[in-house]
C-alpha cells in the first residue's frame, strides 16, 4: 500500500452508485488506517480517568469497570461466523481485501447481513488485532452494523473459526471517530502488547445528504477473554 490520498476512492461492490459513494469515503477513512496499521502503528496508550471524545462506551460508566481477564492468544484460524448476542447478530464472515483502486473491499450491498474479514491481516484469536468491517445500513434497511454503536462495555462477541473454536471477545471500548480528524492508531493500534484483539468497523455519525457520506466510524474494540469447542 501507499500513503498517497485516498479520499475519492468510491466503494467497490454491490448496491447503486448512490450506495457505493454513500459510504466509499469511510471505507477510504479505513483503508488510511490499514496503511498505517500496517506500517507498526501498534500499542495505543489509554487511561481509565474521563472518557475521550467520541468514547461512546464510557458514557456511564464506573472509572474503573471490572472486565474479565485476557487470555492467552490461540494459534491463528479463519473466521467462519460472528455472533454479537447483545445485537442479535449471527452473521457469516467472508474474507476480504483490497479493490484495484487500493480501498478496503467491503461485503456488497446486497448481502447486508454478511460480515468482511481483511484477510490479509490478523487471525481472529491470534497475537494481534482482527479487523471485521460490515454497513450499517443500504438505502433501504438496516445492514448487519446497525447497532453497533450500541454495544457497551463488557458485551461479548464470538468468532467461530475453522478449526472448531470459538474465540470469545470481551468489549473494552466503542468509540465514534470523526472523519475530519481521523486516529488510525487510536482505531487500529494494538491495545495492549501480546494479546488478541478484535475491531469492528461500520459507518456512524450523522449522514450528510449534500456530500451523501457519513461523517464518521464506528470502532468497537475487543479483547480474547475465552474459548471453547
Amino acid at each position: 500500500m501507499s500513503g498517497q490520498d485516498y479520499s475519492d476512492i468510491g466503494e467497490s461492490g454491490g448496491g447503486t452508485s448512490a450506495g457505493r459513494f454513500t459510504t466509499g469515503v469511510a471505507w477510504a477513512v479505513l483503508l488510511l488506517g490499514l496503511w498505517l496499521w500496517g506500517r507498526e502503528v501498534t500499542d495505543v496508550r489509554h487511561g481509565i480517568a474521563a472518557p475521550t471524545t467520541g468514547d461512546v462506551a464510557a458514557v456511564g460508566r464506573p472509572a474503573q469497570a471490572e472486565l474479565p481477564p485476557a487470555v492467552e492468544p490461540l494459534k491463528g484460524a479463519r473466521p467462519q461466523r460472528l455472533d454479537i448476542p447483545a445485537m442479535g447478530v449471527q452473521a457469516p464472515v467472508v474474507a476480504r481485501g483490497l479493490d484495484v483502486d487500493g480501498a478496503i473491499d467491503p461485503p456488497s450491498f446486497d448481502q447486508p447481513g454478511v460480515v468482511g474479514w481483511y484477510a490479509a491481516g490478523t487471525r481472529p484469536g491470534a497475537t494481534g488485532t482482527a479487523l471485521f468491517v460490515g454497513h450499517v445500513d443500504t438505502e433501504t434497511r438496516p445492514a448487519v452494523f446497525y447497532k453497533l454503536s450500541a454495544l457497551g462495555l463488557g458485551e461479548l462477541i464470538r468468532v467461530a473459526r475453522d478449526d472448531g473454536t470459538v474465540a470469545e471477545f470481551t468489549v473494552d471500548d466503542v468509540r465514534v471517530l470523526r472523519r475530519d480528524d481521523f486516529d488510525a492508531g487510536q482505531a487500529y493500534g494494538v491495545r495492549q502488547s501480546g494479546r488478541a484483539e478484535l475491531r469492528l468497523v461500520t459507518c456512524g455519525g450523522t449522514f450528510d445528504k449534500k456530500s451523501r457520506t457519513y461523517t464518521a466510524n464506528v470502532v468497537v474494540s475487543a479483547y480474547l477473554s475465552g474459548t471453547r469447542p
